[in-house]
């Protein structure tokens, strides 16, 4: 097949649209819809700090990527990029190697923490997480991490490499649980809230296939190992759902994500996001204490329990 732009050799064939594009045509179609979504979120003067959470995976190789060729000292803002070492031997490591040589290639800043800041690591969490997924873990303490790193270097926005597919298993995920009030605070963010730096997702309508095969052509170099927690988390059940609809139907992930945001509006106004104040942490909570405060105690509990096992 052919591209139809150039008539060069095609490289892949876009199933929703029906359409066939060569490597470059591939690259500029990604990047176009990506800085669009940029421009639909955020709102960035010069002089601004913005902020990317990045793995070393490729989803939030590629948003760095993007998002550092949209904003750079030349419109007068500086990009950061924040990385998290979650204490998995074996798996982290070569990703935060990554990471940095991208960085140092392209004159963007780049913060490393680390859950030992917390006194705890995965790999000591997983075992003795119970009934909950590691992934819970994870997810908050991350979180905790990049928001407080980003509100240190004063950044006015942090991104985030969620991509189509993440929307819409989140969406679902939701959905099924009944749990609407956490369904109408998906980001992208809109309120400016103490403590908490806004999110935005420049990959939002990117599907994961397109956000793998952008990195291959444009020779992006990323980590593609696997976590070995993975396999225990709730969302894998959702991504093998989401998967088989758009696998029937093409275009099913755009479907539900636009039904997503012509209710998100109402969604928004039934189930304002209260207003938050600061945990004894610093991060921002709604009630006395932050997630991140309760599940860290519990971990550090539970190693404790098992370390001190006959």
């Amino acid at each position: 097949m052919r591209c139809e732009h150039c008539g060069r050799e095609a490289v892949t064939y876009i199933r929703y649209n029906g359409t066939h594009l060569c490597g470059e045509h591939f690259a500029r179609y990604v990047e176009k819809r990506v800085k669009r979504e940029i421009r639909k979120q955020i709102d960035v003067h010069p002089g601004d700090d913005i902020a990317v959470a990045v793995s070393g995976g490729k989803d939030s190789m590629v948003a760095l990527k993007i998002v550092s060729s949209v904003f750079g000292e030349v419109n007068g803002t500086r990009v950061h990029a924040i990385t998290i070492d979650e204490g998995i031997e074996g798996y982290r490591p070569p990703s935060v190697d990554i990471v940095r040589r991208f960085c140092e290639s392209n004159g963007i800043e780049f913060h490393l923490r680390s859950f030992s800041e917390l006194g705890v690591t995965m790999d000591a969490v997983a075992p003795v997480s119970g009934e909950s997924s590691p992934c819970t873990y994870c997810g908050v303490f991350r979180r905790r991490l990049m928001n407080d790193e980003a509100r240190r270097i004063g950044a006015k926005f942090l991104a985030t490499g969620h991509n189509l597919d993440d929307m819409c298993q989140s969406i679902m995920m939701n959905f099924v649980r009944g749990d609407v009030e956490r369904l109408a605070r998906l980001g992208p963010h809109t309120k400016v809230q103490p403590g908490l730096i806004p999110r935005f997702l420049p990959l939002r309508l990117i599907p994961e296939k397109e956000s793998l095969l952008y990195a291959i052509v444009t020779g992006l170099e990323f980590w593609d190992g696997e976590c070995p927690y993975w396999k225990e988390a709730l969302r894998n059940q959702y991504r093998d759902i989401v998967d088989d609809l758009e696998d029937r139907t093409p275009g099913a992930r755009y479907s539900i994500l636009s039904s997503y945001d012509t209710l998100r509006p109402i969604l928004r106004e039934e189930y304002a996001q209260s207003d938050l104040h600061l945990c004894q942490c610093g991060e921002p909570t709604v009630g006395d204490r932050c997630k991140g405060c309760e599940l860290l105690d519990e971990a550090r509990r539970r190693i404790e329990g098992q370390n001190s096992a006959p």
